[in-house]
């Protein structure tokens, strides 16, 4: 009896050891062929980007995907790679911006006969390109468009995939360049750039290859352009540099140069394209004019000596080449008597341009040797 007791605890022994093993290897089957799902690609999603889905285990037989789902729904063309482990989800048209999709995988089964559960698997698309800068800014006043100062605008990333629609009114057919990346446009009227005219800028932006009714308006502004310059100048000299200050335009849009209007009597100084500042000068009379043209400042002195009219000329800066003529503060005679300010507005200089005392240091301060100077 003890020993028929002995051979059943055994038997029943050798029962619970193969029983704990079938459990314990389905669980290492399920642990390593069990079917574990991921997305191919981290980050948003481009809008003609294929969406690969990367399964774990190989997935048995291609009836699977007929049960594939995209919400929402999107046409798409649905396949395996060679592996059956990859499936590859390419949108037919394009995915719509800034959405967040999902797919919808059914209950299937593995090569390696696990089943497996339905589950969800999402996504999203890249957003659209914002404006970071524009150049005129929304409600600027005296603008001046030209090909050295064209409208630009800066995207925060590239507008590669997308199409960009400028509408200017009045309506003005655009020239336009981008650069390589596609994250700056430049743009100028075609036509004539009207002055004292308001303006108005639409920018909208779409899919390529989708249609219109897909633009998406991005940016709404105006801008107002410099008027033209004034038929009458004041007679008034302070309200005359008032007008000299708005209304002159540069001819010389990188560094320094030195703008002189013989006709107003006013000088001007710009810096890469911007008016600093505006004087009134007093020129070359009539039959000693100051010579027009593009000249330099060939030379500087702070107190040039003229023998052959025992003058001293302060803050002197000679534009031609002999020194004949130069830019200088009003003169002085040797014993301190200095001339006054009434001339100036007035071409009564032997062919120099005088300017006051103050605005005589601040240009000769400002100019270097070699700083243009265009008289007209």
């Amino acid at each position: 009896m003890l020993e028929l007791c002995r051979k059943m605890v055994f038997v029943l022994g050798l029962v619970a050891f193969f029983a704990g093993s079938a459990v314990y290897g389905a669980h290492f089957y399920l642990s390593e062929y069990g079917e574990k799902v991921s997305i191919g690609k981290s980050g948003d999603v481009g809008l003609k980007d294929a969406v690969t889905v990367n399964f774990s285990v190989p997935v048995m037989g291609k009836e699977y995907l007929k049960d594939v789902k995209i919400f929402p729904n999107e046409k798409a063309n649905v396949s395996f790679d060679k592996s059956n482990r990859n499936i590859v989800i390419t949108p037919i048209g394009f995915w719509k911006p800034e959405s967040e999709y999902m797919i919808m995988l059914p209950a299937g089964k593995t090569t390696m006969l696990t089943n497996f559960a339905s589950q969800k698997i999402s996504f999203k698309t890249q957003g659209y390109p914002r404006i970071v800068k524009l150049v005129p800014a929304n409600s600027s006043k005296d603008v001046i468009i030209d090909t050295e100062e064209p409208i630009t605008v800066d995207f925060d990333k590239s507008t590669k995939g997308f199409f960009v629609k400028f509408d200017l009114s009045p309506e003005s057919e655009l020239a336009y360049e981008n650069n390589a990346t596609k994250t700056q446009f430049r743009l100028l009227p075609k036509g004539s750039v009207l002055d004292g005219t308001h303006y108005e800028l639409k920018i909208s932006i779409k899919p390529e290859s989708s249609g219109d009714e897909n633009y998406r308006q991005i940016y709404t502004g105006y801008f107002d352009t410099l008027p033209a310059a004034p038929v009458a100048w004041e007679k008034d000299f302070t309200l005359r540099l008032g007008q000299a200050r708005r209304f002159t335009k540069p001819k010389i849009s990188q560094g320094r140069y030195i703008d002189v209007n013989l006709s107003e009597q006013i000088m001007t100084i710009f810096e890469d394209g911007k008016l600093l500042d505006a004087f009134m000068i007093s020129s070359g009379k009539r039959g000693m004019e100051t010579p027009k043209g593009e000249h330099q400042v060939y030379n500087k002195a702070p107190r040039a000596y003229s023998r052959e009219y025992g003058l001293y000329m302060p803050n002197w800066m000679a534009i031609t080449a002999s020194g004949a003529v130069g830019i200088h503060e009003l003169p002085e005679w040797p014993n301190g008597y200095k001339e006054g300010a009434a001339h100036l507005g007035i071409p009564v200089s032997h062919g120099c341009i005088r300017l006051g005392v103050g605005p005589a240091k601040q240009v000769f301060d400002w100019a270097d040797i070699g700083t243009k100077v265009i008289v007209y």
